[in-house]
């Protein structure tokens, strides 16, 4: 089991325990954490944009130039920004942190 820790807005933590194999968008799926993922993982959209902690962004396998031409499109571009979708949860990224954009966030909160 790995352990994940979301940080879905201001103070709002969840960390889960996962098996590896899945992808950030689908844990963020499977414990209900608000992303969108419209594409379904197919690497067509941009919005499963997270922000990863920038100590564990450096662990992280470099992004695809597919994937960094998707992120081009997301409103809040970050240095560690990345597509959930392309994300594999391994044994090596066990206690990684990942912050949903402030974008995302600040748009649920004013509804």
């Amino acid at each position: 089991m790995s352990k994940i820790i979301f940080y879905e807005g201001k103070g709002k933590r969840k960390e889960i325990e996962v098996h590896p194999g899945q992808t950030l968008l689908e844990v963020a799926r499977e414990y209900e954490i608000d992303i969108e993922g419209t594409c379904e993982g197919n690497l067509a959209c941009a919005t499963c944009h997270l922000i990863i902690d920038k100590d564990w962004f450096v662990k992280l396998p470099e992004a695809t130039e597919d994937e960094r031409d998707m992120l081009d499109l997301v409103s809040g571009l970050t240095v560690n920004s990345r597509l959930g979708c392309q994300i594999t949860v391994t044994a090596d990224l066990d206690g990684l942190i990942v912050f949903l954009p402030p974008a995302h966030y600040d748009r649920n909160n004013s509804q």
